[in-house]
């Protein structure tokens, strides 16, 4: 029962005879009053008054009905009890006294009933340690459960009962859980190591481990929980992060939003320790910084010291450029955190790019606001060009409170200079009229920071707050007395009249500190007006005894200066006004009396200072600087608790000041980076020979057709080699994605999981060999550094199955390379000569691998009607049908022909470029996209030396095609590239270079060309989609177009969005489709159910879960357009 979130009441029942499983409610807005039934037993209950039963009564008998559904035999009363619970607590109603009817029921096989109670227990589990420790076993059952929500549940239930006894336990249970194959539950064991840091700070080693590999993982579910885990255990364990800097970098973008803040935080003190600072003032900024990325170190410094430019590290660029996206986040805290970043780490021009986000934030609420603000008045002091384009944003509004009034007061003030001075006072002087007495007096003294930072105004100022002073508000008046009296310390000579002017309104002024400040004015410009100071003296005489301290104190001043300067006048006043003070009740009076008297007075007893009376008390006084009360902030990071409050907080972490000379950045090169060179290096000593050839013009055309024979050689080894990966139930290739191998080719077959079982282990050791030796005999051209690798591109997957297997694959891949060289060319002749029909199609971009899935199963390819029924038939001896089912990667069945402009010819300056997705396999690295470009010259002259420049990020992973040396006038040549998205479709950046010009040009994938099909059977299909339910499924009712509804178009439409393979179905109304991600090899299903009439429930299960809603969004698009 789902109970609604207005406020409701329980209806109470006015006979004695209820049904204790019936609730009734009412919407207090109107709604009609409803009542669910939830079981058919009764239970006969007598009660004098209703309330008794009222679920939110106070009678001891209120949970009684609670606790004799809980114990029911029912499934269905239990689930509605706990969902009656679970509201409960919602609504801030204690429920502790439910805990033992409630335990009981943790070893429920219902998966919903399961959830409420691990959902209670969270909540109750520390305030009811006994009854929770006898769970305990139950607890570790559940940990093993199937169900990913179940473990996440148990573990977090685990670590909430906090008794130093199961420490151990907890361990265990996080240690596992860091290895589990579901993300949510790794995320939750990164919740769980904070916990149990809190409750025994002595496991801190060990808990550093889990977070150490916790760190590794590639899930952006993960990333944000297990940084905070970070930075509450070993927030200076700075090591742990240099090889994870990058990808924490790259994933930014797609982890939750709290995650970012978190990351954000993190990576700022993490960069002000490992860069040297930007804002050096004889440094030269170098734009074209990520050429030093290239460069040798040693030749790097002479010219550093030498011409002295700024050279940005790539690391220190690739943080600046992978936040900047998150400026447009709707999460504040993601926003403030963007601009902190770039406010303590960019260089002081980037800095200005946050400004608008900042601004877009002042239309939230005052909350908000206020922290906002806060920070903006912080930063305008330092940089006031920031803000000014968007000063008017500032202006006070009738409907904002009084803090956030004053905020936007103080950067009004920070902002003024003498280009905008006439407007900000027009504005403060409407802002002094205000009713809020608190905001005008705040505006009075803005009025008098502007006065003193402005010379040109200090004039106007000036008479405007004189012509204040007969303003009929006191408060106003006296904040105008205090502020003059500020202004005249800086130039007393000019301003005689002013200092008369406010004599004569003396009496008309009650406010103490008014009063106060122009007493001191009379005392320390005495001698500017020696006739009205002692009048002033003879009435504060008069009325000295009903005054306030302060304006007594000041008398008292007033007195002696006057005795110093002019005794004949006043040497009797002051006497009087000294005893008078004497005997004041308030004892700083008296003893400033008694003090004053031995200073100004000789006599007998008095001491050496009474020669230096008149020094001590005339000296002159140093004007007072008006300065912001943000001026000191700075020292704070921006953001943060102590920052807002002006004081250091609890658990504040102050930002380091910048290395003088960078750390080595070598350490953040991941292990990585490390295979893909060696691959690279290997397949380019193969092609070497033969470069011109196997990128010429003639062969380049008849790439759709002739490398037919060439693809599906590579697509048979690559289908093999992950059909006996994929024959280990899924689980262990799995598990080795997860984990964060990170492509690792040479550890990767150490490192399987620990919570793998024994058995399954040799099991699947024992499929390899065989299927090992199936597939040897089919490989032709491909090496085996691609064949070998599974689906993430993660490594040899053969290497995790025994020694034998990995020396194999080592011999079969120096055969192979051997061979490389010769065999493209003859191959692509032969298939071209006797299949003459393809050929002609080539412009199409339809290759014979497209072809590969038409045998064994039926999937409508739309361009199928191109090929012959002889072609079919001697194309099904390519099929691997005969290799053990599961999961294969295959090629596409579908070719899109559309292209997407690269560079325009008037851009380019003659050279244009458009590029296609070809969805075929990469033969660079398996983790890379394959692309095609195609490169026109359309000018008059020839252009040289067309090749790839530097590229944006640094750290993307691009294979790039070989410098073409001469593109003659109106040639054109179609190049091959590689590039590694990693499942992201954020655009790839680079330079495309000739000898002359350089112009950057972009690759923006979309989400289906990220994504490679995958054959497998029905009930595989469905086994996968079992594992990857809840959070890692994406839905959605779309109205198909009446031209979509027939299965042969549906496939059609599919596959023109995303490069997955069709799965044959035993039903009609359903139809499936398969894939995997390229970088990560994550599965992607899915699931088209017609529905009636055109309706259809499109179904999405990865744990991609970004990229399965944009899938979700493209498919939903293609489907329901004709």
């Amino acid at each position: 029962m789902q109970f609604r979130n207005e406020s409701f009441s329980w209806v109470n029942v006015e006979k004695s005879e209820v049904m204790s499983t019936t609730a009734l409610y009412n919407d207090q807005q109107g709604g009609a009053e409803a009542a669910v039934e939830a079981g058919q037993e009764t239970t006969p209950t007598s009660s004098s008054s209703g309330a008794a039963f009222g679920l939110f009564s106070a009678d001891f008998k209120k949970n009684e009905d609670l606790k004799e559904m809980l114990e029911s035999n029912k499934e269905s009363l239990k689930l509605e009890a706990m969902k009656r619970i679970v509201q409960l607590i919602s609504k801030g109603k204690n429920a502790s006294d439910l805990f033992p009817a409630v335990v009981k029921n943790v070893a429920s096989k219902n998966i919903e009933l399961k959830k409420l109670v691990y959902v209670y227990l969270v909540r109750y589990a520390e305030e009811q340690q006994d009854l929770a420790l006898l769970s305990i076993s139950t607890f570790q059952r559940a940990l093993k459960d199937p169900n990913q929500f179940i473990r996440a549940s148990a573990l977090r239930v685990l670590s909430s009962i906090r008794v130093p006894i199961i420490v151990p336990i907890m361990m265990l249970a996080i240690k596992e859980a860091a290895s589990d194959l579901s993300p949510y539950v790794r995320k939750t064991s990164a919740h769980a190591i904070q916990k149990l840091y809190s409750l025994d700070p002595e496991q801190k080693e060990q808990l550093i481990e889990v977070i150490e590999k916790l760190l590794k993982d590639k899930s952006t579910l993960v990333a944000g929980s297990v940084v905070m885990a970070f930075e509450e255990v070993c927030p200076d364990r700075i090591d742990l992060i240099h090889k994870n800097y990058r990808k924490l970098c790259n994933l930014l973008v797609d982890v939750e939003e709290w995650g970012q803040v978190v990351i954000i935080n993190m990576l700022t003190r993490y960069a002000r320790t490992q860069f040297t600072s930007p804002w050096k003032e004889d440094a030269v900024f170098d734009e074209n910084n990520e050429k030093a990325f290239y460069g040798s170190d040693s030749e790097e410094k002479p010219d550093q010291k030498e011409a002295k430019p700024y050279i940005m590290d790539p690391d220190h660029r690739l943080l600046l450029r992978n936040t900047k996206p998150l400026l447009q986040s709707r999460n504040t805290a993601v926003v403030m955190g963007v601009a902190q970043l770039y406010w303590h780490l960019a260089p002081k021009h980037e800095v200005s790019i946050v400004t608008k986000s900042l601004v877009r934030l002042l239309r939230s609420h005052r909350e908000v606001q206020y922290v906002v603000l806060q920070n903006i008045a912080t930063m305008s002091i330092q940089r006031k060009g920031m803000f000014e384009p968007y000063m008017k944003s500032f202006y006070v509004r009738s409907t904002d409170a009084t803090h956030i009034k004053t905020l936007k007061l103080e950067i009004l003030t920070n902002l003024a200079n003498e280009a905008n001075i006439s407007t900000i006072l027009r504005e403060f002087q409407t802002y002094v009229k205000s009713q809020d007495k608190a905001f005008a007096a705040a505006t009075i003294q803005a009025i008098g920071r502007c006065a003193t930072n402005i010379s040109e105004v200090t004039d106007t100022c000036l008479n405007g707050l004189v012509l204040l002073l007969s303003n009929r508000d006191e408060t106003v008046v006296a904040e105008s007395v205090v502020v003059i009296k500020k202004l005249l310390q800086t130039q007393p000579t000019q301003h005689g009249d002013i200092i008369k002017h406010m004599a004569k309104l003396f009496d008309n002024i009650t406010v103490p500190m008014a009063r106060a400040s122009i007493l001191w004015l009379m005392g320390e410009y005495c001698e500017r007006v020696p006739k009205i100071a002692p009048d002033v003296l003879r009435k504060m005489a008069k009325t000295f005894t009903s005054e306030e301290d302060i304006v007594k104190l000041q008398t008292v001043n007033l007195a002696a200066k006057l005795y110093l300067t002019n005794s004949k006048q006043t040497k009797l006043l002051t006497q009087y006004i000294l005893n008078l003070g004497k005997y004041d009740q308030n004892y700083d009076i008296r003893d400033r009396t008694r003090f004053i008297r031995q200073l100004i007075v000789p006599n007998e007893k008095s001491g050496a200072l009474n020669k230096y009376a008149r020094r001590i008390l005339l000296a002159s006084k140093p004007a007072p600087v008006l300065e912001s009360a943000f001026k000191d902030r700075d020292r704070y990071q921006l953001g943060t608790l102590s920052h807002s409050l002006n004081i250091k907080a609890s658990g504040y972490q102050e930002l380091s000041d910048w290395p003088a000379v960078a750390p080595d950045p070598t350490v953040r090169n991941v292990e990585v980076i490390e295979p893909v060179p060696e691959r690279a290096v290997s397949l380019g000593k193969v092609k070497k020979p033969k470069p011109d050839k196997f990128y010429s013009d003639e062969e380049e055309k008849e790439e759709g057709s002739g490398s037919g024979s060439e693809d599906s050689s590579n697509s048979s080894s690559s289908s093999s080699s992950s059909g006996s990966s994929s024959e280990e139930s899924g689980s262990e290739s799995e598990e080795e994605s997860s984990e964060g191998s990170e492509k690792t080719s040479t550890d990767s077959g150490k490192s399987s999981s620990g919570s793998e079982a024994s058995s399954s282990e040799s099991e699947s050791k024992q499929k390899k060999k065989k299927l090992t030796k199936k597939a040897a005999p089919r490989k032709s051209k491909q090496p085996a550094a691609d064949s070998d690798s599974d689906e993430n591109g993660n490594g040899p997957v053969g290497k995790t199955s025994s020694s034998s297997a990995e020396s194999s694959s080592d011999s079969e891949s120096e055969s192979e390379e051997d061979s490389d060289s010769d065999s493209p060319a003859p191959q692509k002749k032969t298939v071209a000569k006797s299949k003459p029909k393809v050929e002609a199609k080539s412009k199409n971009e339809v290759s014979l691998l497209d072809l590969d899935d038409f045998s064994p199963a039926p999937p409508s390819a739309p361009k199928s009607s191109v090929y012959s029924s002889s072609l079919l038939s001697d194309l099904e001896g390519l099929s691997l049908s005969n290799v053990s089912s599961a999961m294969q990667v295959t090629t596409s069945s579908f070719g899109p022909a559309k292209t997407y402009e690269l560079l325009h010819h008037m851009t380019g300056k003659g050279l244009s470029a458009r590029y296609h997705f070809p969805r075929q396999p990469c033969l660079y690295q398996p983790s890379m996209v394959s692309v095609q470009v195609i490169l026109t010259n359309s000018s008059d002259h020839s252009l040289e030396e067309i090749h790839i420049g530097d590229r944006s990020p640094a750290s993307l992973n691009i294979h790039c095609f070989n410098t073409i040396e001469r593109l003659e006038p109106g040639a054109s040549v179609t190049v091959s590239m590689g590039i590694d998205f990693s499942d992201s479709t954020q655009a790839a950046n680079f330079q495309l270079c000739t000898k002359e010009d350089q112009f950057s040009v972009s690759i923006q994938p979309a989400v289906g060309e990220l994504l490679m099909p995958s054959t497998m059977q029905e009930p595989d299909f469905c086994k996968e989609q079992k594992k990857l339910m809840g959070m890692n499924e994406t839905s959605a009712t779309i109205t198909m177009a009446t031209a979509n509804t027939s299965n042969q178009n549906i496939s059609k439409q599919v596959l023109s969005v995303a490069n997955v393979g069709v799965v044959s179905s035993s039903q009609n109304n359903l139809q499936r489709f398969a894939g995997r991600t390229v970088s990560s090899g994550a599965l992607v299903l899915v699931t088209l159910e017609l529905k009636e009439s055109s309706a259809a429930l499109l179904t999405i299960n990865t744990e991609k879960t970004i990229m399965a809603s944009m899938l979700l969004r493209d498919l939903k698009q293609a489907l329901s357009q004709a």
